[in-house]
């Protein structure tokens, strides 16, 4: 594998606050890489950092060996990179045929609202994606009549229209019923890994990190505190006790009655 991301010494501060303090991160081509950590660790800065939404005050972002830093989202969508929200960011009043086709109109350029969006080509094509995806059956379906699992596939389905070799997902399964969790992130990985889409997520469940990383990196304090595979990861100590909050047996038995 080759590196297709790398961030170097990123840092930035927002008045008191380091929310990146000297990142150093390269993803790999073909890796899907999970991000945990606390609240306000600095997960989802990285992210806004890399897809153009901020910009460091230190530190520089390649993607294929090409600066990227300081370029707007759109053209950082262009070279390759895309993105999901925390919160499924659909066109609620339209159906998922319809969101679609307006994810795969924004890749073709420019398009006019007098011009049919639903035409044949573009069809076919959503229809393919939404049955990679499973949501074939809910195409005429409106965004706002999905459930949330629905809605987190539909909204990266949306990305993966895109055609990225590089997807950033920020809480993939956040508000997704636990019923549902498993299955859900079995069809994000297995549409992904098809589509040769390399894979950086934040997650803060450790049952979908441990199944699913190839690498772990744990942040913490704008910093990353660990690096390596989900296994030796979320089997260290202090991760257990400052991201997972289990506490080792012996620092249990020295807790105060």
């Amino acid at each position: 594998m080759s590196a297709l991301l790398e961030a170097r010494g990123l840092r930035l501060a927002f008045g008191g606050v380091r929310a990146a303090d000297g990142i150093d991160l390269s993803v790999e081509e073909g890796e899907f890489l999970a991000i945990i950590g606390p609240n306000g660790a600095g997960k989802t800065t990285f992210i806004n950092m890399t897809t153009g939404y901020l910009r460091p005050q230190a530190g520089e972002i390649t993607f294929r060996g090409r600066r990227i830093l300081g370029l707007p989202p759109r053209r950082i969508v262009r070279l390759g990179i895309a993105r999901s929200f925390q919160l499924p960011q659909l066109f609620t009043e339209h159906t998922v045929l319809e969101n679609m086709a307006l994810a795969i109109a924004a890749r073709e350029g420019p398009w006019s609202p007098l011009k049919t969006l639903l035409r044949p080509a573009w069809r076919d094509e959503a229809m393919a994606l939404l049955g990679s995806f499973g949501l074939a059956p809910l195409a005429d379906q409106r965004g706002d009549a999905l459930n949330e699992g629905a809605r987190k596939l539909a909204d990266i389905a949306m990305a993966v229209a895109l055609k990225p070799r590089l997807l950033l997902m920020d809480e993939p399964t956040s508000g997704v019923a636990a019923a549902e969790k498993m299955a859900v992130v079995e069809t994000l990985a297995r549409v992904l890994r098809q589509s040769g889409v390399t894979a950086v997520f934040v997650e803060h469940d450790m049952e979908v990190v441990d199944r699913f990383a190839d690498r772990v990196a744990v942040w913490g304090q704008g910093r990353i505190m660990a690096l390596g595979p989900p296994q030796a990861i979320l089997a260290d100590p202090q991760v257990r006790r400052d991201v997972i909050g289990i506490i080792p047996e012996e620092e249990a038995g020295r807790a105060p009655a």
